[in-house]
């Protein structure tokens, strides 16, 4: 295309044709100077200039190079002087505009000749071919411009411009079949707001010299047709966004595509495959994909991220993410995908299915005959589930240590009974609520698990004081216990006292508890750090006189609706320097100096309930909580204005609750 201005251009053609197979002769330029057009064609090249007026027209030519299809000046065939072209470069780097380029490589003669015949050398140029005047890199002995790299945005015209030569063209890269994508523009946005200008144009900047690229539209359905198939597969595949660099563009499909924007879509799409590549996670190790995948819940890696590839999903099937399965609360959970779980993951070690209505004994059966592995159970509020599905479990999964069965109305002792013969590895049981048992299957229970280390009762109205003394006898590991609400007296808490770690006791709502058995407890059990008495109206100041001084590890006092007053507070402050925590809520006869008492003798309180307790002042609570800010005071106010704090850090306001 430069030589075109060539006055033996067409004979050129035809010699080239005849003659490709002999030497190839010089041939300079009607301009009698380097080609203009290839300078302007290679934007990214080096080039020579001259210090005076340009090099003779008699030695400059412009080469072709047969190999590379680059244009290289010379003089005369012979490479110019280091220093020579030292100078030109510098002198060409001042040039500001593409006319100056114009009258710098011409001659002023031929120059004269050309603006004679009332044209501009670049008139015919089109803009967005013009580059900023930087053309020369490096000067030497001879002098090499290095191929372009395609720039994406620029249409096939610019191959049009090269010099055509054999070996000269352009080489196309595959396209990847990604989808369409938006440039950034020059000042760092996507050019007219991710849409471009118009249909395939692109807007220039004729102060920077930069031109804005226009979109990439996709091929036209006459020339993807051979593609469909590598398309329809890549579907499944998770799209890589804009180029592979994650943005994301609902763009309208072009039902015409020409050769400039099937050529603009081959570089866009060579050009952002390298970069996803570089930018996709894929490309991270899969410890550290699994380690991020961990931190979702089941629900999320089913339904979300087990979606995005074939990849992902293969990650979300791992088996340590089935090894621990949190089900609690999901509706959709049955007894069918009980089954496939089990069936597909036998390693199961975990699983909670606490509120999962849709869950009754043949799924939970159906899991334990194919988990024998299974070590924790949980299912709280299942009350559709009875004693199949717990004596299933006791069957087939001996290595059981945790079963938290709360609020079951089907279980019955012959459930216990087969946990007792089947579990001997149990440590940790929860049968709250389930009034269907009594001291038969307790006993059972007890016997054969002598490695029980916490359990908990609440509300079981069967359960005795036989049951407080089986457990008591025969599972001497225990370091929990709780009988909250249970119809058990003083002389089967007194049983207790053979428990040496003992660290945990619940005896709320016990009826028939007497100061006494309460205070032997505390003398027996040196490793007791938590003491819950609420709702006993039989627990006196004396009572609590003893725990302070006696209770050497006690840290946790609970007091709630107790019979104490302020000697009881003070007594705590006194004699206690473990306790941290002291609830004396809805104690009506606590006054502002038990509150201030406390709060001024004890080294170690940190919390303070005071809920309910009305003859203690705000006024009280506001002054104890400047003086003693290490110390967390609870009444009816203080909670308010946590709770408000609270709130206003996780970004609420009034106003927002107001337009909701």
């Amino acid at each position: 295309m430069g030589h075109l201005l060539s006055k033996n251009g067409y004979r050129l053609k035809k010699r080239t044709r005849k003659l490709h197979h002999k030497k190839k002769k010089k041939r300079n330029c009607f301009l009698q100077g380097p080609c203009m057009l290839c300078f302007i064609v290679h934007s990214n090249s080096s080039g020579l200039d001259d210090d005076s007026d340009h090099l003779e027209a008699s030695t400059n030519g412009c080469r072709h190079n047969s190999v590379t299809g680059i244009s290289v000046p010379g003089v005369g065939g012979v490479g110019i002087g280091a220093a020579a072209a030292s100078k030109l470069a510098e002198r060409y780097a001042t040039l500001a505009s593409p006319e100056d380029c114009s009258k710098f490589l011409l001659s002023p003669r031929e120059l004269a000749i050309w603006e004679g015949q009332g044209r501009s050398l670049l008139s015919a140029v089109p803009a967005k071919l013009i580059p900023p005047p930087v053309l020369f890199r490096s000067a030497g002995v001879s002098v090499t411009v290095p191929i372009p790299v395609p720039v994406p945005g620029c249409t096939s015209d610019y191959t049009e411009m090269v010099c055509k030569r054999k070996c000269s063209e352009v080489q196309r890269c595959t396209p990847c079949k990604q989808p369409r994508c938006a440039f950034a523009a020059p000042d760092g946005g996507l050019e007219n707001g991710g849409l471009g200008g118009g249909r395939g144009e692109s807007a220039s900047n004729p102060e920077s010299g930069h031109c804005h690229l226009p979109l990439c539209p996709l091929p036209s359905s006459s020339s993807s047709s051979s593609s469909a198939s590598s398309s329809s597969s890549s579907s499944s595949s998770p799209a890589d966004g804009c180029c592979g660099l994650g943005l994301h563009a609902d763009l309208p499909h072009s039902s015409d595509s020409s050769p400039c924007c099937l050529h603009h879509y081959d570089d866009c799409q060579s050009r952002s495959s390298d970069a996803a590549d570089h930018l996709s996670i894929n490309h991270l190790p899969s410890s550290i994909l699994l380690k991020v995948l961990s931190h979702l819940t089941v629900k999320e890696r089913c339904l979300c991220a087990s979606l995005v590839c074939k990849y992902w999903r293969d990650l979300c099937l791992d088996f340590q993410f089935w090894k621990q399965i949190d089900l609690s609360g999901l509706q959709q959970v049955n007894d069918d995908l009980l089954v496939k779980i089990s069936s597909r993951r036998q390693n199961v070690t975990e699983i909670n299915i606490s509120d999962c209505r849709g869950v009754h004994d043949h799924g939970v059966s159906s899991l334990a005959s194919h988990c024998p592995g299974l070590q924790k159970y949980t299912a709280y509020r299942c009350k559709q589930l009875g004693d199949i599905s717990l004596a299933a479990l006791a069957t087939h999964c001996p290595l059981l240590v945790k079963v938290h069965v709360g609020n079951q109305d089907k279980l019955t002792d012959a459930a216990l009974k087969k946990m007792g013969e089947r579990c001997s590895e149990l440590k940790d049981i929860h049968l709250g609520q389930c009034y269907g048992i009594s001291d038969e299957g307790m006993m059972a229970l007890a016997r054969g698990c002598p490695k029980l280390q916490r359990l908990y009762l609440q509300e079981n109205k069967m359960v005795t004081d036989q049951s407080v003394r089986a457990v008591a006898e025969n599972c001497p590991e225990l370091q929990f216990v709780g009988f909250m609400g249970c119809p058990v007296t003083s002389q089967g808490v007194i049983h207790l006292t053979a428990l040496r770690n003992l660290s945990v006791l619940d005896l709320r709502h016990i009826s028939e508890l007497n100061n006494e058995t309460v205070m032997e407890v505390v003398r027996k059990c040196r490793n007791l750090s938590s003491l819950n008495l609420c709702l006993n109206w039989s627990i006196n100041d004396r009572c609590v006189e003893i725990i302070a001084k006696e209770g050497r590890s006690l840290k946790e006092l609970y007091l709630v609706s107790c019979k104490i007053t302020d000697h009881a507070l003070i007594a705590i402050g006194q004699y206690s320097s473990t306790i941290e925590t002291v609830d004396a809520g809805w104690c009506k006869a606590i006054t502002d100096q038990g509150a201030t008492q406390i709060a001024q003798s004890s080294k170690s309180l940190r919390y303070l309930g005071l809920m309910r307790c009305d003859k203690v002042n705000e006024e009280t609570v506001e002054r104890l909580v400047v003086q003693y800010p290490h110390i967390v005071f609870s009444t009816v106010m203080q909670d308010c204005k946590r709770t408000l704090e609270r709130a206003y850090q996780m970004g609420w306001s009034p106003n927002t609750s107001n337009s909701s």
